[in-house]
C-alpha cells in the first residue's frame, strides 16, 4: 500500500568517474548481466568499462560514427549494442569474440539521429531523428541486414525520445513541437497481431494512434509504466504530464514545479515515477490512492516543505541520501535543506540519462543509473524492508 512507501530508501551504490576522460556524457547503457557499461564521452566513440577489483578500466573503444554519438541501447536477451548518431547514421554491433563488430543500418535520414531504444523482444528498434521522422528498423533474414521503416510527416519538428509499449507495438514520442505521440509500428512478419492491445489490433504501421498537445515548449523524455497502463512524459517549461487510459479519450495529468525543468524520466513503479534534468538532482513524483500524481521531493533532502497533497507526509522521511563512493567517508549531511537554494550532491551539472538497472519479477525497478554532462555515471539503489514488495 501507499503508507509501505515509508520503509523506501535510495542511496547512492558507486559513481564512475568518467570524467576522468570525459568532461562530459551523451548517453549510456549497461550490459546484460550490469558488469559492462557503455557511454559517450560527447565524442564520435563509445567507451566500454568493466569493473576489475576495485576500479573500472575501459575494455573496448567502438569507432565508427563520423559525429557525437546521441543514442545508445544495449539488449537485454542478445547482447547488442545499437548507436545512433549525429552523422546520420545508426549501428549494431555484435560481439564476436574479444571484439565489436558493427553492422550499419540504412535509416534514410538527411538530419541527425537523436535518440534509439531496443523494443521489449529485441526484434526491432526505434529512432528518433532531427529530420521530424522515426524510423523502426528490424533485422530482414532474408537479405541479412538491418532495415528501416520511417514514419513521416507526423511530427513538427525534431523527435527528442522514443518509448516502447509493453506489447511491442505501440511507442510513444515526444518532439520538440512540444507534443506526445502514439504510433503504431506493426510490421507485417516481424510482429503478430495477438500481441497487441485493442489500439492497435488493427492498426496499420505508422498510424497515429493519439496525439497531446498539452505542452506549451519543448516535450522530452516519455516512458510507460512497468504496466503499460499509463506513461509520462516532461516539458521545458518545468511541468511532467501522466496520461492514463490511453485511447481516444485519455485521462491526462499536469504537475508543475517550481525548479529548473526535467529532461528524462523513468517509472520505478506503477504509483512512482524518478525524473532527471537541470537541477542536478533526481526528482520523485508519486500517486495516491485516488490516482492524484504530486511532487514529493529531491532525493537527497531529509526535510521537505508541506506538500499540497494530504500524502506529502508520509513522503517526508521516504528518501534517505546515502554516501558517495569515493568521497569523504563522513558522507554528505543533508539533514535541512532550504527550498531555494540549487540542489547537488552527486551529480554537478544537467542529469540527461537515467535508466533502469535492475528490475523485479513485476517491473518494479530496484536499481537504476543516471549520466550527466559533469562526466559522471551513477547507481542508485532503492532499499525496502523484507515485508515491503516495491
Amino acid at each position: 500500500g501507499f503508507l509501505l512507501l515509508k520503509h523506501l530508501r535510495f542511496r547512492i551504490m558507486t559513481t564512475i568517474e568518467a570524467h576522468q576522460f570525459a568532461q562530459c556524457i551523451t548517453c549510456h547503457a549497461w550490459s546484460p548481466d550490469q558488469t559492462m557499461v557503455a557511454f559517450c564521452p560527447n565524442s564520435t566513440e563509445v567507451h566500454i568499462y568493466r569493473f576489475s577489483v576495485d576500479k573500472w578500466e575501459r575494455v573496448h573503444v567502438l569507432q565508427k560514427h563520423d559525429q557525437i554519438v546521441s543514442g545508445i541501447d544495449w539488449s537485454v536477451r542478445s547482447n547488442k549494442i545499437v548507436t545512433v548518431s549525429h552523422d546520420r547514421n545508426s549501428y549494431v554491433w555484435n560481439q564476436e569474440g574479444s571484439e565489436w563488430v558493427p553492422t550499419l543500418v540504412i535509416l534514410r535520414l538527411n538530419r541527425a539521429a537523436l535518440c534509439v531504444q531496443w523494443s521489449p523482444k529485441e526484434n526491432k528498434f526505434a529512432v528518433g531523428s532531427g529530420a521530424k521522422t522515426v524510423c523502426i528498423c528490424y533485422y530482414e533474414q532474408e537479405n541479412n541486414w538491418w532495415v528501416s521503416k520511417l514514419i513521416r510527416k507526423r511530427h513538427s519538428s525534431s523527435v527528442t525520445s522514443v518509448a516502447w509499449h509493453p506489447n511491442n507495438i505501440l511507442l510513444a514520442t515526444t518532439s520538440t513541437d512540444g507534443k506526445c505521440r502514439i504510433f503504431s509500428t506493426f510490421i507485417k512478419g516481424v510482429d503478430s497481431r495477438d500481441s497487441a492491445t485493442s489500439l492497435a489490433s488493427d492498426a496499420k504501421f505508422g498510424e497515429q494512434i493519439m496525439q497531446l498537445d498539452l505542452c506549451s515548449s519543448w516535450a522530452f523524455g516519455v516512458k510507460w509504466s512497468p504496466s503499460g497502463n499509463t506513461f509520462a512524459y516532461v516539458g521545458h517549461n518545468s511541468t511532467i504530464y501522466f496520461i492514463e487510459d490511453v485511447g481516444p479519450a485519455p485521462s491526462a495529468q499536469t504537475v508543475a514545479f517550481r525548479d529548473l525543468p526535467l529532461r528524462d524520466v523513468m517509472f520505478v513503479s506503477e504509483r512512482m515515477v524518478v525524473g532527471v534534468g537541470f537541477d542536478c538532482n533526481p526528482m520523485i513524483f508519486a500517486a495516491d490512492e485516488s490516482g492524484l500524481w504530486s511532487y514529493v521531493k529531491y532525493v537527497n533532502e531529509r526535510k521537505v516543505a508541506a506538500s499540497s497533497s494530504k500524502y506529502g507526509s508520509q513522503f517526508s522521511e521516504a528518501f534517505g541520501f546515502g554516501k558517495l563512493y569515493g568521497q569523504s567517508k563522513y558522507g554528505v549531511n543533508t539533514d535541512t535543506v532550504e527550498p531555494s537554494k540549487a540542489r547537488g550532491g552527486v551529480h554537478h551539472n544537467c542529469i540527461n540519462c537515467i535508466i533502469p538497472l535492475k528490475k523485479a519479477e513485476n517491473g518494479s525497478v530496484k536499481k537504476f543509473s543516471t549520466s550527466g554532462l559533469d562526466g559522471k555515471v551513477a547507481i542508485w539503489d532503492i532499499e525496502s524492508d523484507a515485508d515491503f514488495s516495491l
